[in-house]
């Protein structure tokens, strides 16, 4: 186990394109970190130069107090799981588990141990004489995992791991990614472009956008009090609402004169009575209902031409075309300034 340490990591391709742009992190031992952020932020090339697999331009990247900026993948202890899978398709899942291990002149009884462990804390044990070619996606990625924890790295990375899963296989392999991490309290690293992911995975969230960090903190800390407005419409599905103070849409609040922006979450808007009032309201006409099982998202339009989500039970009947007057109450709402920072603590 390792903690892994990133001071003003910069990398340049060519002469002018900064893919990263000085980031800095501390990662705890043990610790599971989760990089997240669209595509082309910088996730996965961050993770590579941990890896050792992009070099870095400047800053320093040290693991287990040790800095491994111009030390090779195979001398920097840690394991990677890919979204590919990377096995050895002639080899079988007994052999795939041992090659790292054979390469590093493990004794056999030690090899044979490892995996016996590894596939039984990954329930793959009868899958060992299979080839890769044999196995369904979830197993071929149980297998990789499998590699990587028999190697008893310092620290584990998963670039995108799950990408190539269907949904309910995903949602089963980070339930099983989590419990295993946990179990072996191995410091790790995750890249992910799926927020959902993001949020059930991680000891602390990581948000990238165009190379920089936005905000660093526990899924819920970034839930409830988003840094920005780019950190306030990532984190979350559906996103965030976001408005500005002024407008028919938005009424009677004296809101203050540095509010730029206001921001209010699906959950928190509901449809207003005549005795609702703390002066908010949104008027909207129904433009799209999602249906996704005990709940709906329900899709408004403002007359400005605003999207506005808001969300009932499943089993309401909402119409298409209906007006509706929403309501939230006056702490959830989150107010950002003209430069997209949160103004609030």
């Amino acid at each position: 186990m390792a903690t892994i340490e990133l001071k003003d990591v910069r990398k340049v391709y060519g002469t002018n394109i900064e893919a990263i742009k000085s980031v800095s992190l501390d990662i705890a031992d043990g610790e599971m970190i989760v990089l997240v952020g669209p595509s082309g932020c910088g996730k996965s090339t961050l993770l590579r130069m941990v890896a050792g697999l992009e070099s870095i331009t400047s800053g320093d990247v040290t693991i287990a107090g040790r800095r491994v900026n111009t030390l090779e993948p195979s001398e920097r202890d840690i394991a990677m799981v890919f979204q590919n899978y990377a096995l050895y398709p002639h080899m079988t899942v007994r052999q795939n588990l041992a090659y790292g291990l054979k390469n590093r002149n493990t004794p056999k009884d030690e090899i044979d141990r490892r995996i016996t462990e590894a596939a039984r804390a990954l329930e793959i044990e009868q899958f060992l004489e299979r080839k890769p070619r044999q196995l369904s996606g979830g197993q071929r990625q149980r297998v990789a995992m499998g590699r990587a924890i028999v190697r008893k790295p310092s620290a584990f990375l998963f670039d995108e791991p799950l990408s190539n899963l269907d949904a309910k296989l995903r949602v089963q392999m980070r339930v099983e990614i989590r419990r295993l991490q946990r179990s072996l309290a191995t410091t790790s690293i995750y890249v992910t472009h799926d927020q959902m992911e993001a949020m059930t995975l991680a000891d602390r969230l990581v948000v990238l956008n165009a190379g920089r960090i936005e905000q660093v903190g526990t899924p819920i800390e970034l839930y409830e009090k988003p840094a920005t407005t780019f950190v306030a419409t990532f984190i979350g599905s559906p996103s965030m609402n976001l408005m500005k103070p002024a407008g028919s849409q938005v009424t009677a609040i004296n809101w203050p004169s540095n509010v730029a922006t206001i921001g209010i979450r699906p959950e928190d808007l509901v449809i207003a009575d005549a005795a609702s009032g703390n002066g908010f309201r949104i008027k909207v006409e129904v433009i799209a209902v999602e249906l996704v099982g005990a709940e709906s998202y329900v899709h408004g339009a403002t007359k400005e031409g605003d999207t506005v989500v808001f969300r009932v039970p499943g089993r309401s009947v909402i119409e298409i075309g209906e007006s509706k007057d929403l309501t939230a109450a006056s702490d959830r709402f989150h107010l950002f300034g003209s430069d997209g920072k949160r103004l609030q603590a």
